[in-house]
């Protein structure tokens, strides 16, 4: 092989994208038979050199592809390196028996792992998550012909050419249309714009750390004085109380009553008075 295929002949496309470019196009590309030899090498010996001069020939096809993807706002050098991503997984993956070219076999994976990036990154809060809504994300993408909102029959014609549900088509036309807001007011807002921030609306007045500190240690106090308070029942005062209202599956008074031999009656009155030395002593505490 040419020497072109070193990779340290090509810059990264990270630091230096034009220099990249100019590399990859510079790297020859194979033939059919050299492509079938090299698949072959890697499919059936697991050589990792055929690998990389498979992934070599055919990064200036990555390029290609991610250049198609520049009108999603990020930038190219990181949609030709997911695509890289998907050549390799391709790679790896590819039968030099099934009869096809490599590149058509790895232009599905290189899409995959740039759409994966597109959403990922596109906007803050995902506009896709099912297999469906990515489909339908970068179709209506392509499809919508002006920058206006489509019309009824515009709609039903992306659905049906796209297997789908009008009202999907209308909900991701809103997704497509709506831009990422920030959680604060800029630093130069006026009054009117600070009052339209989430910040502003969404405030949870739940969370300040002076009443959750306030609300804890209250808690933490009545727990303590109801432990104390409890330590000066009597044994079976305090059974009753712990299995009438502290236990998971509560003991009903006819249950209390075959435990001690007494009636259900006499449970009561046991309980209602361990209530009120219990509401006594956590007021003298």
């Amino acid at each position: 092989m040419s020497t072109a295929l070193q990779p340290a002949m090509i810059a990264v496309p990270g630091v230096n994208l034009e220099s990249y470019l100019q590399g990859v196009s510079s790297i020859p590309m194979l033939s059919a038979e050299q492509e079938r030899d090299l698949a072959e090498r890697l499919y059936y010996e697991d050589d990792v050199d055929a690998a990389r001069q498979l992934v070599l020939s055919h990064l200036r096809f990555v390029a290609h592809v991610a250049k198609s993807y520049s009108g999603y706002g990020l930038p190219q050098a990181d949609l030709i390196q997911e695509g890289n991503v998907g050549l390799m997984k391709a790679v790896k993956r590819f039968d030099p028996n099934v009869g096809v070219r490599l590149v058509s076999f790895a232009v599905h994976w290189i899409k995959a792992e740039i759409h994966e990036y597109v959403l990922r990154n596109w906007r803050i809060v995902k506009v896709a998550t099912t297999k469906a809504q990515r489909k339908l994300f970068f179709n209506l993408r392509s499809q919508k012909k002006r920058l206006g909102w489509m019309t009824n029959e515009e709609i039903e014609t992306v659905a049906q050419e796209l297997g789908v549900n009008p009202s999907e088509v209308r909900e991701m036309e809103g997704r497509l249309a709506a831009h990422d807001a920030a959680f604060d007011a800029p630093v130069d807002s006026d009054d009117e714009q600070v009052g339209q921030a989430p910040a502003y609306y969404l405030e949870d007045s739940s969370a300040d750390p002076a009443d959750l500190h306030e609300q804890q240690d209250w808690q933490e106090n009545t727990n303590s004085k109801l432990y104390a308070a409890l330590a000066d029942l009597d044994e079976r005062s305090k059974d009753i109380l712990e299995k009438r209202w502290f236990a998971d599956e509560k003991s009903t008074l006819h249950e209390l009553a075959d435990v001690y031999g007494v009636s259900a009656e006499r449970i009561r009155q046991l309980e209602q008075n361990a209530m009120k030395k219990l509401k006594a002593s956590m007021v003298e505490v």
